[in-house]
């Protein structure tokens, strides 16, 4: 059942591909790994179409074997987009399964896409997931600690606040680009509901530069009191 779905999510993207888009989908991810020449939501659309009826189990299965067998990026666009389908909607045995993408995808395009997953995981099981992020904001990978920081993505009024700085706070004075920009990402998404809570928090933690923009996008200007 499960090599049948992922046939079929395979055939389904090369029928939609456009071969002359391909290269500069790669070039612009910067991807080892060849395109089809499929828009993302397409390869979603696809994905999603064809896995209508599916059980949680077989979902997570065909997820991972698009995943690891996949020739072109699209490939995994499709395997994640069967982890955010309604039978795996916050769903416990997904957190292995956005481990294992997050560490072998090893890119933000990725890491990016399945943060989505883990916002669903904290309104549904709050306390594991907080743990869970507690742990991974402290892990040697960069694009594990990447997701944890930006794993409350779109909740809104619901983003717990000490959670967030659990995550951020481990990782302020760390030099990757990719860690600065999602600091700087998540105080942003926070700062469309608790501005003065963001304000406060960006004026008394010396962060970077980038982070400090990113965070007061939609703020205003502020004195800079760090550097780096």
């Amino acid at each position: 059942m499960t090599d049948q779905l992922t046939d079929r999510i395979r055939a389904g993207l090369r029928a939609v591909a456009d071969p002359e888009r391909a290269p500069g989908q790669q070039r612009y991810m910067k991807s080892e790994m060849p395109f089809l020449g499929v828009r993302v939501p397409e390869a979603r659309r696809v994905a999603k179409s064809l896995a209508k009826g599916m059980d949680a189990a077989a979902l997570s299965d065909a997820a991972l074997e698009l995943w690891d067998a996949a020739g072109f990026r699209e490939e995994r666009y499709a395997a994640m987009a069967l982890l955010s389908l309604r039978p795996l909607h916050a769903d416990a045995r997904l957190v292995p399964v956005v481990e294992h993408m997050v560490r072998t995808g090893q890119w933000w395009d990725y890491t990016d896409e399945l943060a989505h997953r883990l916002a669903d995981l904290h309104d549904a099981r709050p306390a594991d997931t907080a743990a869970l992020v507690h742990e991974w904001a402290r892990d040697a990978d960069l694009w594990i600690r990447r997701i944890a920081i930006l794993s409350q993505l779109g909740r809104g009024i619901r983003l717990d606040p000490d959670v967030l700085v659990d995550t951020v706070d481990p990782n302020t004075s760390d030099a990757e680009f990719f860690i600065r920009k999602a600091i700087g990402w998540a105080l942003r998404e926070y700062a469309r509901v608790a501005p003065g809570w963001v304000r406060g928090y960006v004026d008394t933690h010396g962060l970077s530069p980038l982070t400090r923009r990113e965070a007061l996008k939609h703020l205003g200007a502020a004195p800079a009191q760090a550097t780096g």
